[in-house]
């Protein structure tokens, strides 16, 4: 079951990563590389709430992505290895990391979003919480994640 609300205190970074070139790009949607919103201006990077309740799995998160915006849930994959927390005035927001699967970027899925694939290179001007996050994204991948 899809619970928009969910998104409410979730967002997520989808990327694609063709292992052949090592070419990692990002899902960008203006200036903000987080779906389904970007952050509040009041956002900073937190540990992880001790409030087990108030968290959702990855994959309910991410089904509930595929729902509103109709994207293949074949091409997608949720990975388990990122987890990052950001706080705000109004609480805390779980970032996820969503991995297009297929051999290339599939730029035709998020067009309708408002969305470009485009690599870490050319995000400069985003705001400093999601350059970090980005970067995060960065090392898990390059690293072997």
């Amino acid at each position: 079951m899809n619970n928009p609300n969910i998104l409410e205190r979730n967002r997520v970074i989808l990327c694609h990563f063709d292992s052949y070139s090592t070419a990692l790009l990002f899902a960008r949607y203006g200036d903000s590389v987080l779906a389904p919103a970007p952050l509040p201006e009041s956002a900073s990077a937190m540990s992880a709430p001790n409030d087990d309740a108030a968290q959702h799995t990855p994959g309910a998160v991410l089904d509930t992505l595929v729902a509103k915006y109709g994207l293949d849930p074949k091409q997608l994959k949720i990975d388990e290895d990122f987890q990052a927390w950001i706080t705000s005035d109004s609480g805390p927001i779980r970032i996820h990391l969503a991995r297009f699967t297929g051999l290339d970027a599939p730029h035709q899925a998020i067009e309708p979003l408002g969305g470009v694939f485009k690599p870490i290179s050319q995000m400069r001007g985003m705001p400093m919480t999601e350059l970090n996050l980005m970067r995060q994204v960065f090392n898990l991948i390059m690293g072997g994640g």
